[in-house]
């Protein structure tokens, strides 16, 4: 489960990154769907993703004709023995969840690591601590 919070996403200094990136080096894509039936059913869809050397940003959103639907994000950053990420989903009720995640390699061959995520009622947890590496010497 932590694996999955670090490798989810990173903060906002990732999408500064990105923004303030030249198109000449960025590379990113973006796509959009709209599926539309009888009655006025159907939804549109909509996904971007851009890179950087050392970071990356993505945003997803889905919205329903009958007004359902949410938003999601991501970001991370990356280099130097270092990770950062975070992320989230925000639906159309308010309803939205978080979560942060951060690894440090310390050049010993432990790495420091902290997590946390936010639920939907505003619920908290988090953790940290270091890790050290034990194999063969």
């Amino acid at each position: 489960m932590f694996s999955r919070t670090l490798i989810a996403s990173a903060g906002l200094a990732a999408l500064l990154a990105v923004a303030a990136t030249a198109p000449a080096e960025a590379a990113g894509h973006s796509r959009s769907t709209s599926v539309q039936g009888s009655g006025g059913h159907g939804y549109t869809s909509s996904a971007a993703v851009s890179r950087v050397p050392g970071a990356t940003a993505s945003s997803r959103s889905v919205q329903t004709n009958a007004g359902y639907g949410g938003t999601s994000s991501r970001t991370a950053t990356y280099g130097n023995g270092a990770y950062q990420g975070s992320g989230g989903v925000t639906l159309n009720n308010g309803m939205s969840t978080s979560h942060d995640a951060s690894v440090q390699a310390n050049g010993d061959g432990s790495a420091a690591y902290s997590a946390s995520r936010t639920g939907v009622t505003g619920q908290s947890t988090s953790v940290s601590g270091t890790v050290s590496h034990t194999g063969p010497q």
